[in-house]
């Protein structure tokens, strides 16, 4: 039986391609593993970090069952399901589910802008249509808007099987307010680095951050320090893990940024898919000082 846990350091992990744009299954098999190796709680295939949206149906398919095959029984698979349409996020959810993923994390419909009804409806299609355990996803760098407190607390009230949401915003005083409305009955996962420690200090179960494809080992060595109750230590390395989220995620284009960190600590990532291209020579010389500093530091 796999360990399914909504807690922790999970990384929402990246999709090697070849220069050509194809996956590279083989080196995907090869961070699944040093992924684990560095204890992390869990992975979540193709979501932002994934390039999703780049991905066709298929690839998705290919992907996730490439991971859950690699990660065996050892971490939690989350998969991410989400599209801009109702109809095809409950085709790739229900496909996930059908892979054995277990759970999936969907993020707020795209492109069009929409209301809170809207919204409210295109996730209670999703649950009625699926059983497994399902992740809300707000990311308004993506999306455009963030999932209200609200909003969230009504559907973990209404459907049993919404399991947690990852807050990408870094907007500390919604987390807070999801936290008091529902952080008894889901997970509430800091989707982004910067609020990790905040968010375990409120009440939050662990984080989802994009900085883990690189610097696992970080990332979990800030979640054991909190759960141990070394403070200072914990707020040691946040303060490191702001540094490197600065650089690697709000600095550059992160889908080629934390590629490239990877590739200078020797993991396979690959490159980014078009239209995202490779780092700049200058923004390269800038990402491995930054290595090269993270590297030193003692988790």
């Amino acid at each position: 039986m796999r360990k399914t846990r909504f807690e922790g350091i999970i990384v929402p992990h990246i999709t090697p391609f070849t220069a050509k744009g194809e996956i590279d299954f083989e080196a995907l098999r090869t961070c699944v593993r040093f992924w684990i190796d560095n204890g992390v709680s869990g992975l979540m295939p193709c979501g932002s970090n994934g390039e999703a949206p780049y991905l066709a149906r298929e690839e998705r398919q290919k992907i996730i069952a490439t991971v859950l095959e690699e990660a065996k029984s050892d971490v939690t698979v989350i998969a991410g399901t989400g599209a801009a349409s109702t109809w095809e996020t409950i085709q790739l959810t229900r496909e996930a589910a059908d892979l054995g993923v277990d759970a999936a994390v969907v993020v707020s419909p795209y492109y069009f802008r929409l209301s809170n009804r809207e919204i409210l409806e295109h996730y209670k299609a999703v649950l009625e249509a699926v059983d497994i355990p399902i992740i809300l996803y707000s990311v308004p760098k993506f999306t455009g808007y963030a999932l209200e407190p609200a909003l969230i607390a009504k559907l973990a009230t209404e459907y049993s099987h919404v399991a947690g949401v990852k807050d990408s915003g870094g907007n500390i005083a919604a987390i807070a307010e999801t936290i008091r409305l529902v952080g008894d009955r889901i997970a509430v996962l800091a989707g982004t680095a910067d609020v990790v420690l905040p968010t375990l200090v409120l009440g939050g179960r662990g984080a989802v951050v994009a900085v883990a494809n690189a610097f696992p080992k970080l990332c979990v060595g800030l979640y054991e320090a909190f759960k141990r109750g070394s403070l200072q230590k914990a707020a040691e390395m946040q303060r490191a893990v702001n540094h490197i989220n600065d650089v690697l995620v709000k600095r550059f284009n992160q889908l080629s940024a934390i590629k490239e960190a990877m590739q200078m600590l020797g993991l396979p990532a690959g490159y980014p898919r078009k239209p995202a291209l490779p780092l700049e020579p200058m923004e390269k010389a800038e990402v491995k000082r930054l290595v090269d500093w993270a590297s030193s530091l003692k988790p």
